[in-house]
């Protein structure tokens, strides 16, 4: 996924009648967190539209059993910090979705648990191991006065590796060797049983 705008100056991203700034800061963990502080869980389901900009997301909300469905698109900034860019929502019911996903496109799946003030995303395979932490902000104040909880490994939210868009092309020898620039080691994948 590669952005068309490629103006490095921060004067490029500003919100505009559609599209917000998304602030965002991510973090690395080497554990998923304990079930007493998660207030929410949801299954998530990223489809990255082959070509474009554009991510098509399924979201199961496992507390009571809602889904939602969003077509995104995402206008990196290309500078360091918090500020990642523009973001587009458009949400979609269960036919549009179904019939954008069959676009061909690279799929990403995780789970999220909401541990306040982070979103957690525990990773499926090939990327199991990789446990990333988000913050959302509304203004660059508080994304720059943002003090991290002490569970954080290493902040990443300027090394572009973390963001679902190099992700989902990500193979896993390459993810076990950015982990260990962390000083992270996952523990061994677990053969699948349904490919023995």
């Amino acid at each position: 996924m590669t952005a068309q705008n490629n103006s490095s100056s921060p004067e490029s991203v500003r919100e505009g009648k559609y599209a917000r700034v998304e602030r965002e800061r991510r973090f690395l963990l080497a554990a998923p967190p304990p079930v007493a502080a998660v207030t929410a869980i949801r299954r998530i389901t990223d489809r990255y539209l082959d070509g474009t900009r554009l991510r098509l997301r399924r979201v199961e909300h496992l507390n009571n059993g809602t889904r939602e469905f969003k077509l995104t698109q995402k206008v990196p900034a290309h500078q360091a910090g918090p500020v990642q860019g523009l973001i587009t929502n458009i949400y979609l019911n269960q036919p549009e979705y179904d019939r954008l996903a069959s676009l061909p496109a690279i799929e990403l799946s995780k789970t999220r648990f909401s541990v306040p003030p982070l979103g957690i995303d525990v990773f499926d395979p090939p990327l199991n191991g990789l446990i990333l932490g988000e913050a959302e902000f509304a203004t660059d104040e508080e994304a720059s006065s943002f003090v991290p909880p002490q569970v954080i490994t290493a902040e990443v939210t300027d090394d572009g590796r973390f963001t679902g868009g190099r992700l989902v092309q990500t193979q896993r020898q390459e993810l076990l060797e950015w982990l260990a620039e962390y000083g992270i080691t996952p523990a061994p994948s677990t053969p699948d049983p349904k490919e023995a």
